[in-house]
């Protein structure tokens, strides 16, 4: 009989022990190093290339820029800004022979174009 009183008491006292600290708020963990704060990705480096639009992919939505026997060709997406001075343009809008300033992101084994200027042609000078 001692024993199944003392039983039953053990197993009230688990009960209430168990039950006051499930109910009691979570504490701050303050030993142990702080956690680092989230890896910053390197900063994209962005490169520049100056040329004439050779060809164009309207399908693939990319172009083709020469400058002498250099050529570079760039991938141009929907976060691509192509403006003509301050007025913004389509892909629609260039053409071959437009005079172009690109900065891009090497992307794996793409260069995906950021930015486009486009220029107009400078006028020749005439000798006397």
């Amino acid at each position: 009989m001692k024993k199944t009183i003392l039983l039953v008491v053990m197993l009230t006292l688990a009960a209430f022990v168990s039950g006051a600290v499930a109910a009691a708020p979570p504490k701050a963990a303050t030993t142990g190093p702080a956690p680092a704060a989230p890896a910053t990705t390197a900063p994209v480096k962005m490169e520049k290339f100056t040329g004439e639009i050779k060809s164009m992919d309207a399908m693939a939505k990319s172009i083709v820029v020469a400058m002498g026997k250099v050529e570079k060709s760039f991938v141009v997406t929907a976060d691509t800004k192509i403006t003509k001075g301050k007025a913004a343009l389509k892909f629609e809008d260039l053409k071959a022979g437009v005079h172009v300033h690109i900065q891009y992101v090497k992307e794996m084994d793409k260069n995906v174009a950021a930015t486009i200027k486009t220029y107009a042609e400078k006028a020749h000078s005439k000798e006397k």
